[in-house]
Protein backbone atom coordinates (compact mmCIF):
# COMPACT_ATOMS: atom_id res chain seq x y z
CA UNK A 1 0.00 0.00 0.00
CA UNK A 2 3.02 2.26 0.89
CA UNK A 3 5.02 1.56 -1.96
CA UNK A 4 1.70 2.18 -4.32
CA UNK A 5 1.23 5.71 -2.93
CA UNK A 6 4.35 6.64 -3.34
CA UNK A 7 4.73 5.37 -7.03
CA UNK A 8 1.21 7.85 -7.51
CA UNK A 9 3.42 10.84 -5.72
CA UNK A 10 6.40 10.31 -8.02
CA UNK A 11 4.34 10.20 -11.44
CA UNK A 12 2.29 13.08 -10.05
CA UNK A 13 5.43 15.35 -9.83
CA UNK A 14 6.48 13.61 -12.61
CA UNK A 15 3.28 14.84 -14.78
CA UNK A 16 3.14 18.00 -13.14
CA UNK A 17 6.92 18.69 -14.06
CA UNK A 18 6.46 17.68 -17.72
CA UNK A 19 3.26 20.19 -17.56
CA UNK A 20 5.01 23.15 -16.67
CA UNK A 21 7.86 22.49 -19.23
CA UNK A 22 4.86 22.49 -21.94
CA UNK A 23 3.92 25.77 -20.80
CA UNK A 24 7.48 27.28 -20.09
CA UNK A 25 8.15 26.37 -23.91
CA UNK A 26 4.93 27.78 -24.82
CA UNK A 27 5.33 31.09 -23.19
CA UNK A 28 9.00 31.62 -24.16
CA UNK A 29 7.95 31.04 -27.82
CA UNK A 30 4.83 33.23 -27.45
CA UNK A 31 7.05 36.08 -26.41
CA UNK A 32 10.05 35.24 -28.58
CA UNK A 33 7.25 34.90 -31.25
CA UNK A 34 5.64 38.67 -30.41
CA UNK A 35 9.89 39.93 -30.41
CA UNK A 36 10.95 38.79 -33.75
CA UNK A 37 7.79 39.85 -35.29
CA UNK A 38 8.86 43.41 -35.87
CA UNK A 39 11.79 42.11 -37.87
CA UNK A 40 10.21 39.19 -39.64
CA UNK A 41 8.10 42.53 -40.99
CA UNK A 42 10.81 44.25 -42.07
CA UNK A 43 12.45 41.16 -43.96
CA UNK A 44 8.92 40.36 -45.91
CA UNK A 45 8.18 44.20 -46.63
CA UNK A 46 11.86 44.74 -48.00
CA UNK A 47 10.79 41.63 -51.18
CA UNK A 48 7.67 43.47 -51.61
CA UNK A 49 6.60 45.23 -54.27
CA UNK A 50 5.56 49.14 -53.84
CA UNK A 51 1.65 48.31 -55.02
CA UNK A 52 1.41 45.52 -52.49
CA UNK A 53 2.95 47.33 -49.07
CA UNK A 54 0.35 50.26 -49.84
CA UNK A 55 -2.22 48.13 -50.35
CA UNK A 56 -5.32 47.32 -47.59
CA UNK A 57 -5.78 45.16 -45.66
CA UNK A 58 -2.25 44.75 -45.48
CA UNK A 59 -0.25 41.31 -45.77
CA UNK A 60 2.40 39.48 -43.95
CA UNK A 61 4.10 37.38 -46.43
CA UNK A 62 4.77 38.52 -49.83
CA UNK A 63 2.53 37.31 -52.64
CA UNK A 64 5.35 38.60 -55.06
CA UNK A 65 8.92 38.13 -54.16
CA UNK A 66 11.01 40.55 -54.93
CA UNK A 67 15.06 40.66 -54.51
CA UNK A 68 15.85 42.92 -56.93
CA UNK A 69 14.49 45.34 -54.01
CA UNK A 70 17.92 44.97 -52.71
CA UNK A 71 19.46 46.10 -55.95
CA UNK A 72 17.91 49.06 -56.83
CA UNK A 73 18.30 50.13 -52.61
CA UNK A 74 22.46 50.01 -52.73
CA UNK A 75 22.14 51.68 -56.46
CA UNK A 76 19.27 54.67 -55.16
CA UNK A 77 22.57 56.23 -52.91
CA UNK A 78 26.09 55.53 -52.35
CA UNK A 79 25.64 52.54 -50.17
CA UNK A 80 29.29 51.43 -50.16
CA UNK A 81 30.82 54.46 -49.48
CA UNK A 82 28.34 55.02 -46.55
CA UNK A 83 29.06 51.52 -45.53
CA UNK A 84 33.14 52.07 -45.70
CA UNK A 85 32.61 54.89 -43.79
CA UNK A 86 30.63 53.68 -41.24
CA UNK A 87 33.23 50.41 -41.21
CA UNK A 88 36.26 51.95 -40.68
CA UNK A 89 34.23 54.46 -37.37
CA UNK A 90 33.09 51.37 -36.16
CA UNK A 91 36.57 49.02 -36.32
CA UNK A 92 38.31 52.01 -34.84
CA UNK A 93 35.88 52.28 -31.79
CA UNK A 94 36.47 49.07 -31.28
CA UNK A 95 39.75 48.81 -31.11
CA UNK A 96 39.33 51.85 -29.20
CA UNK A 97 37.43 50.70 -26.27
CA UNK A 98 39.02 47.08 -26.28
CA UNK A 99 42.93 48.89 -25.23
CA UNK A 100 41.91 51.00 -23.36
CA UNK A 101 39.12 49.52 -21.40
CA UNK A 102 41.84 46.69 -20.50
CA UNK A 103 44.95 48.81 -19.93
CA UNK A 104 42.46 50.91 -17.82
CA UNK A 105 41.38 48.07 -15.85
CA UNK A 106 44.63 46.32 -15.50
CA UNK A 107 45.71 49.87 -13.33
CA UNK A 108 42.39 49.24 -10.83
CA UNK A 109 42.49 45.48 -10.81
CA UNK A 110 46.57 44.62 -10.52
CA UNK A 111 48.27 48.03 -9.42
CA UNK A 112 48.43 49.08 -5.59
CA UNK A 113 48.35 53.14 -5.44
CA UNK A 114 46.97 55.92 -3.31
CA UNK A 115 43.70 56.76 -3.81
CA UNK A 116 42.81 53.38 -6.33
CA UNK A 117 38.84 53.06 -4.33
CA UNK A 118 38.43 56.61 -4.77
CA UNK A 119 39.48 56.77 -8.19
CA UNK A 120 37.92 53.87 -8.98
CA UNK A 121 34.31 54.87 -7.43
CA UNK A 122 34.95 58.34 -9.63
CA UNK A 123 35.11 56.70 -12.71
CA UNK A 124 31.78 54.24 -11.65
CA UNK A 125 30.52 57.18 -10.64
CA UNK A 126 30.09 58.63 -14.37
CA UNK A 127 27.86 55.71 -14.97
CA UNK A 128 24.96 57.49 -13.37
CA UNK A 129 25.63 60.90 -15.82
CA UNK A 130 23.10 60.40 -18.80
CA UNK A 131 24.76 60.93 -22.31
CA UNK A 132 22.21 63.75 -22.63
CA UNK A 133 23.92 65.75 -20.23
CA UNK A 134 27.27 65.61 -21.60
CA UNK A 135 26.21 66.49 -25.37
CA UNK A 136 26.11 69.77 -25.20
CA UNK A 137 29.33 70.72 -23.08
CA UNK A 138 31.01 67.89 -25.43
CA UNK A 139 29.92 69.66 -29.06
CA UNK A 140 30.84 72.67 -28.00
CA UNK A 141 34.41 71.48 -26.79
CA UNK A 142 34.89 69.41 -30.21
CA UNK A 143 33.82 73.18 -31.93
CA UNK A 144 36.41 74.83 -30.33
CA UNK A 145 39.07 72.35 -31.43
CA UNK A 146 37.79 72.28 -35.12
CA UNK A 147 36.85 68.58 -34.74
CA UNK A 148 33.20 69.42 -35.71
CA UNK A 149 32.87 67.79 -39.36
CA UNK A 150 35.42 65.11 -38.75
CA UNK A 151 34.99 61.70 -37.47
CA UNK A 152 37.83 62.77 -34.13
CA UNK A 153 34.37 63.47 -32.02
CA UNK A 154 33.11 59.69 -32.97
CA UNK A 155 36.38 57.82 -32.49
CA UNK A 156 38.66 59.71 -30.02
CA UNK A 157 36.40 59.20 -26.89
CA UNK A 158 36.74 55.15 -26.89
CA UNK A 159 40.51 55.30 -26.54
CA UNK A 160 39.61 57.13 -22.95
CA UNK A 161 37.44 54.25 -21.45
CA UNK A 162 34.20 53.43 -21.00
CA UNK A 163 32.86 52.94 -16.86
CA UNK A 164 30.94 49.70 -17.70
CA UNK A 165 33.80 48.29 -19.53
CA UNK A 166 36.32 49.39 -17.11
CA UNK A 167 34.23 47.39 -14.27
CA UNK A 168 33.38 44.34 -16.31
CA UNK A 169 37.65 43.96 -16.97
CA UNK A 170 38.72 44.87 -13.78
CA UNK A 171 36.04 42.19 -12.06
CA UNK A 172 37.62 39.48 -14.85
CA UNK A 173 41.02 40.75 -14.33
CA UNK A 174 40.37 39.90 -10.44
CA UNK A 175 39.85 36.50 -10.98
CA UNK A 176 43.19 35.78 -12.34
CA UNK A 177 45.77 34.48 -10.31
CA UNK A 178 48.13 37.16 -8.73
CA UNK A 179 50.56 34.18 -8.30
CA UNK A 180 51.04 34.62 -11.95
CA UNK A 181 51.85 38.33 -11.80
CA UNK A 182 53.97 37.37 -9.20
CA UNK A 183 56.02 35.00 -11.26
CA UNK A 184 56.62 37.05 -14.14
CA UNK A 185 58.21 40.08 -11.77
CA UNK A 186 60.67 37.92 -10.61
CA UNK A 187 61.77 37.37 -13.66
CA UNK A 188 62.06 40.61 -14.83
CA UNK A 189 58.58 41.50 -16.20
CA UNK A 190 57.36 45.11 -15.90
CA UNK A 191 53.72 46.22 -15.98
CA UNK A 192 53.02 46.41 -20.06
CA UNK A 193 54.33 43.45 -20.22
CA UNK A 194 52.50 41.43 -18.30
CA UNK A 195 49.55 43.04 -19.46
CA UNK A 196 50.13 42.14 -23.01
CA UNK A 197 51.54 39.36 -22.98
CA UNK A 198 49.87 37.44 -19.64
CA UNK A 199 46.66 39.53 -19.20
CA UNK A 200 45.24 40.03 -22.32
CA UNK A 201 45.48 36.33 -23.54
CA UNK A 202 43.76 35.12 -20.61
CA UNK A 203 41.12 37.73 -20.72
CA UNK A 204 39.55 36.89 -24.41
CA UNK A 205 35.97 35.77 -23.40
CA UNK A 206 35.80 39.55 -21.29
CA UNK A 207 37.51 41.31 -24.57
CA UNK A 208 35.23 39.25 -27.17
CA UNK A 209 32.26 41.41 -25.10
CA UNK A 210 33.64 44.75 -25.03
CA UNK A 211 34.41 44.21 -28.93
CA UNK A 212 30.90 43.06 -29.59
CA UNK A 213 28.83 45.52 -27.49
CA UNK A 214 31.80 48.54 -28.74
CA UNK A 215 30.58 47.46 -32.76
CA UNK A 216 26.97 47.02 -32.52
CA UNK A 217 27.63 50.53 -30.47
CA UNK A 218 28.98 52.08 -33.22
CA UNK A 219 27.59 50.80 -36.14
CA UNK A 220 23.89 51.47 -35.18
CA UNK A 221 25.07 55.32 -33.75
CA UNK A 222 22.50 57.85 -35.39
CA UNK A 223 22.97 60.58 -33.21
CA UNK A 224 26.69 60.98 -32.80
CA UNK A 225 27.36 61.17 -36.67
CA UNK A 226 24.09 63.49 -37.08
CA UNK A 227 25.70 65.92 -35.04
CA UNK A 228 29.41 66.05 -36.17
CA UNK A 229 29.37 64.71 -39.74
CA UNK A 230 28.06 67.83 -42.18
CA UNK A 231 29.77 66.49 -45.07
CA UNK A 232 27.77 64.02 -47.48
CA UNK A 233 30.52 62.24 -48.69
CA UNK A 234 31.41 61.26 -45.12
CA UNK A 235 27.67 60.10 -43.93
CA UNK A 236 27.16 56.68 -42.53
CA UNK A 237 24.83 54.08 -43.10
CA UNK A 238 22.40 55.36 -40.51
CA UNK A 239 22.47 58.74 -41.93
CA UNK A 240 22.31 57.75 -45.75
CA UNK A 241 19.03 55.60 -44.51
CA UNK A 242 17.57 58.86 -43.17
CA UNK A 243 18.21 60.89 -45.96
CA UNK A 244 16.79 58.43 -48.50
CA UNK A 245 13.43 58.43 -46.00
CA UNK A 246 13.19 62.54 -46.19
CA UNK A 247 12.89 62.16 -49.69
CA UNK A 248 9.85 63.08 -51.83
CA UNK A 249 8.22 59.76 -52.40
CA UNK A 250 9.92 56.97 -49.95
CA UNK A 251 10.27 53.72 -51.21
CA UNK A 252 9.03 51.92 -48.21
CA UNK A 253 10.28 48.68 -50.05
CA UNK A 254 13.82 49.78 -50.80
CA UNK A 255 14.11 51.67 -47.81
CA UNK A 256 13.26 48.36 -45.73
CA UNK A 257 16.00 46.30 -47.94
CA UNK A 258 18.51 49.21 -47.20
CA UNK A 259 17.40 48.93 -42.94
CA UNK A 260 17.91 44.79 -42.88
CA UNK A 261 21.17 44.92 -45.06
CA UNK A 262 22.22 47.60 -42.59
CA UNK A 263 20.96 44.91 -39.61
CA UNK A 264 22.33 42.07 -40.86
CA UNK A 265 25.65 42.47 -39.22
CA UNK A 266 24.83 42.72 -36.16
CA UNK A 267 22.39 39.67 -36.49
CA UNK A 268 25.39 37.57 -37.65
CA UNK A 269 27.73 39.04 -35.15
CA UNK A 270 24.88 37.67 -32.74
CA UNK A 271 24.73 34.45 -34.25
CA UNK A 272 28.49 33.28 -34.43
CA UNK A 273 29.17 34.77 -31.35
CA UNK A 274 26.75 34.27 -29.04
CA UNK A 275 28.75 32.01 -26.78
CA UNK A 276 30.90 34.77 -25.84
CA UNK A 277 28.39 36.54 -24.40
CA UNK A 278 27.83 33.62 -21.45
CA UNK A 279 31.64 33.52 -21.10
CA UNK A 280 32.62 36.94 -20.86
CA UNK A 281 29.97 37.48 -18.49
CA UNK A 282 31.39 34.77 -16.56
CA UNK A 283 33.48 37.04 -14.50
CA UNK A 284 35.27 33.60 -12.73
CA UNK A 285 36.14 32.10 -16.32
CA UNK A 286 39.83 33.51 -16.06
CA UNK A 287 40.37 31.81 -13.27
CA UNK A 288 43.45 29.54 -13.58
CA UNK A 289 44.35 26.85 -11.29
Amino acid sequence: MTKSIFISRSQGRRKKKIITQILNYLVLILVGAILISPLLWMIFTSLKPLKEIVQFPPTFFPKEIRWDNYVSMIKSFPFWRYTMNTLFITLMVVIGNVLSNAFIAYGFAKIDFPGKKICFALVLSTMMIPGFVTMIPQYVIFSKIGWVGTYLPLIVPSFFGNAFNIFLMRQFYLSINNELIEAAQMDGANHLYIWMNLMLPLSKPALIIIAINSFNGAWNDFLGPLLYIKDPEKYTLQIGLQVFQNQATTQWNYLMAGATLVLLPTILIFFFAQKYFIKGMDLTGGTVG
